[in-house]
């Protein structure tokens, strides 16, 4: 292997000889009789290897050692001493030198000190390569790095440990519990390392809450490994912590457009609704909300009222269609002792209970022309007077109404006052029916299944494919609130792990399109049976999986249609 060797001595003699000798052995040799031609020689070329004898005329060989390694370069220097007992042999060695060759010159030792050099050299350089890359990595990488020794002692961290955990490179060589003392952290990592260091076990932590002082709580997964030496022994941890707030952020935001307050769906008439409620959460006008029968309609009033300014104040409610007209009146207004019969003591009404909050009226079009006007003056003067009392009473009081009823034309059967109705409508809130929104059957089937195997105590996975299909071509007349009956009541009959046709009412089978025929439905079970068991090789769990039917229900099918498994060659 051809080199660049550079020697340096101020006897020629020894020059000569050691550049007859190198270049006999195909390398390529300069020569210098001194320091300062030396030090020219090395700024001008990069060598492989530098001979210097430890005593020249103009300095000594420890100056171009010196000045080697200041400059950070790689090449072994080997010095050249007459006296390899002197002391500044073994100073020289001390000081970095590669090793040093003895006067007079052997020609078999230099060649081989200068293989061993050049070997070295490479080495060194390969493992300067691999740690520069290390290195780059450490840097690049945007989880924070952290290691420690099994004493807590921080020995290294990325930059990036710098701006999530906010320690610096002036934290090196302090314990990572001093660092706790800052108040920069909570103690879970402390926490992590130290379980690390005692088992010798790696360690994950997926989601925890990282809390400084100083900074907005971020949430983070840290995963813990343990460091070892040469021989296999413990040697400190090396932690990884990775910023998963963005992550979740996004997650909860997705959430949201699935689910506001109670109200689940992601479809577009959905957002539309979560866009109005909050646009009108806060601003203290009335909200008449329209909608079929079982939309949720107090659901939105309830949202309306959460996620407002009002939402720590009372929020009460009142059904007008439940109350007759003659205690409706008592029961909104209140009433005074002796005001009628039964009134045997004062009476705060609903009105009075709601200051400050929201009163929300469900089915607004069932109340009395009567009731109408004196709702109408609360609506616009804010007061009122309870039943047999002349005193008038103010409130503060936010007003939200719904009603699945077409209050025009109400209005014009004169049932409805007009004035009322444009007072109530400010702002609608309009409400889809289910059968406009099928897109959100299967959020709002994930939400009663695990609403009603909390309730029943069960463990239902599932509804198999074929009910998903028939609830997404169902027109549900009764919305939502159906939608939650039909699954209460499969969930009464079922008692496996999923909900089939079998565990449906049978006024929902009966209707049209819905149920399927026996026959045809044989067939289509048969197929789809004998397809998914050949598909998993007969595995009866895959398969019943792949159907969406519990493996009680597959062992049925393949006994009624006699199903068995065919040899390879017939696959």
């Amino acid at each position: 292997m051809s080199a660049r060797i550079l020697i340096i001595d101020d006897e020629e003699s020894i020059r000569f000889t050691f550049e007859r000798f190198l270049k006999a052995a195909g390398h390529m040799v300069a020569t210098a009789a001194g320091c300062n031609e030396a030090l020219n020689r090395l700024s001008e070329s990069n060598f492989d290897v530098v001979f210097v004898d430890i005593i020249l005329e103009d300095g000594t060989g420890i100056d171009i050692l010196r000045e080697i390694k200041r400059r950070g370069l790689s090449c072994p220097v080997i010095m050249i001493t007459g006296d390899p007992g002197v002391q500044t042999a073994t100073d020289s060695i001390r000081l970095g030198a590669f090793d040093y060759i003895p006067k007079p010159i052997n020609q078999e030792s230099l060649l081989g000190l200068t293989r061993t050099a050049l070997k070295y050299k490479a080495t060194f350089e390969e493992k300067e390569r691999y740690r520069a890359n290390l290195e780059a990595i450490f840097r690049s990488v945007r989880d924070a790095i952290i290691t420690v020794d099994k004493e807590m002692t921080l020995l290294a961290l990325n930059e990036a440990a710098t701006t999530l955990c906010a320690y610096s490179q002036d934290d090196l060589g302090k314990t990572f519990n001093a660092q706790l003392t800052t108040g920069r952290c909570e103690g879970r990592c402390r926490e992590i390392l130290e379980s690390v260091i005692t088992t010798g076990e790696p360690v994950k932590a997926e989601r925890i809450e990282c809390s400084q002082t100083d900074r907005a709580t971020r949430v983070v997964s840290v995963q813990a490994y343990p460091l070892l030496d040469l021989l296999g022994q413990p040697a400190g941890v090396v932690m990884v912590v990775h910023d998963d707030t963005q992550v979740v952020t996004l997650e909860q935001e997705l959430t949201e457009l699935r689910q506001f307050h109670r109200i689940i769906g992601k479809s577009a008439p959905m957002q539309q609704v979560y866009a109005l409620i909050n646009a009108l959460a806060n601003v203290q006008t009335t909200v008449l909300i329209t909608g079929e029968s079982g939309t949720g309609k107090e659901l939105v009033a309830e949202a309306l009222h959460l996620a407002g300014d009002r939402r720590h104040k009372p929020l009460v409610k009142v059904n007008c269609s439940a109350l007759p007209e003659n205690l409706l009146e008592a029961e909104l207004f209140g009433h005074v002792k002796g005001s009628f019969t039964g009134a045997v003591r004062d009476n705060e009404g609903r009105f009075h209970r709601a200051n400050d909050g929201t009163i929300f009226f469900d089915e607004i079009g069932d109340i009395s022309p009567t009731i109408q006007v004196k709702l109408l003056r609360v609506l616009e003067e804010s007061e009122f007077e309870r039943v047999g009392s002349s005193v008038s009473t103010k409130v503060n009081v936010r007003m939200i109404a719904a009603t699945n009823r077409n209050l025009q034309e109400k209005v014009r059967l004169g049932e409805m006052r007009e004035d009322l109705y444009y007072r109530l409508k400010v702002v609608e809130i309009r409400l889809p029916p289910l059968r406009d929104r099928r897109e959100d059957i299967p959020l709002l089937l994930q939400h009663f299944r695990a609403k009603f195997n909390a309730k029943f105590k069960k463990n239902i996975t599932a509804v198999s494919s074929d009910v998903l299909k028939a609830f997404s071509k169902y027109p549900w007349p009764g919305n939502v609130r159906e939608l939650e009956h039909t699954m209460e009541h499969a969930f009464v009959l079922c008692n496996q792990n999923i909900i089939t046709f079998e565990h449906l009412p049978q006024d929902f089978m009966r209707i049209p399109g819905i149920g399927r025929s026996s026959g045809k439905a044989e067939v289509v079970d048969c197929g789809a049976t004998l397809e998914a068991l050949n598909k998993t090789a007969w595995n009866k769990a895959k398969a019943a999986r792949l159907l969406g039917i519990d493996r009680v229900t597959l062992y049925r099918r393949i006994k009624k249609f006699n199903l068995k498994e065919a040899p390879p060659s017939q696959l």
